[in-house]
């Protein structure tokens, strides 16, 4: 199926095979998706598509999943993705899911997840909208839930004050700090084989510090 230029992004998506239809029943058996158990990997907020696809690429040891909850943006990456497949790639360790993040323990078991991105996700700048971050406590709540002990989220921003909220968050819930820089770029170490996000990739060419953490439950 051809995906540019089609009318009704939500037809689109229903008709994609790519997209997982009521992902809750693969709650606990999410290898049965890709044919071969491997270590799980989601990305939360995942835009345009273009990180997941790259670490796909290079890390064809693992699974991944795409979650986004808009429908036009989750076409974009289905576009992208049907571009490079027409170019010759495969991503045969790579599914989406159009969801809520808040529904993350309905789809996913406890201990079935490795790790998670989370990648210059909506600040919403208003404090009565603090709980729709994704680095809130209530969204840090829901990663343990799913999660294995020694699992990881990474964050990126180049949003200074999501980044302090999200330290704070932090700080105030179950977990441990493990990595953070408030200028990725300029860390010698931490920048080596840094994946790009398309917003990052424009911020950063700006001139904008991007901050990084690691966080990982105690």
């Amino acid at each position: 199926m051809r995906l540019r230029n089609v009318p009704g992004a939500k037809d689109a998506i229903l008709e994609c095979d790519w997209v997982i239809d009521e992902p809750e029943k693969f709650k606990g058996k999410w290898e049965s998706v890709f044919g071969e158990k491997r270590p799980l990997f989601l990305e939360v907020g995942m835009g345009k598509g273009r990180f997941l696809m790259d670490m796909a690429r290079l890390h064809p040891e693992r699974n991944f999943i795409g979650i986004e909850m808009y429908d036009s943006v989750l076409l974009r990456a289905l576009q992208k993705r049907e571009e490079l497949e027409e170019q010759g790639e495969s991503f045969s360790n790579l599914v989406f899911i159009r969801v809520d993040a808040r529904l993350l323990p309905e789809i996913f078991e406890k201990d079935e997840v490795d790790g998670i991105y989370l990648n210059f996700s909506d600040p919403w700048p208003k404090a009565r909208h603090a709980k729709r971050r994704l680095t809130s406590r209530e969204f840090l709540a829901r990663y343990e839930q799913v999660l294995k002990k020694d699992g990881v989220v990474e964050f990126k921003t180049d949003n200074r004050g999501l980044f302090e909220f999200s330290l704070e968050e932090v700080r105030e819930s179950d977990w441990n700090l493990e990595v953070c820089t408030f200028d990725l770029h300029h860390d010698e170490e931490l920048v080596k084989g840094n994946v790009m996000t398309e917003y990052e990739e424009k911020f950063s060419s700006m001139g904008n510090p991007i901050c990084k953490m690691v966080i990982k439950q105690k």
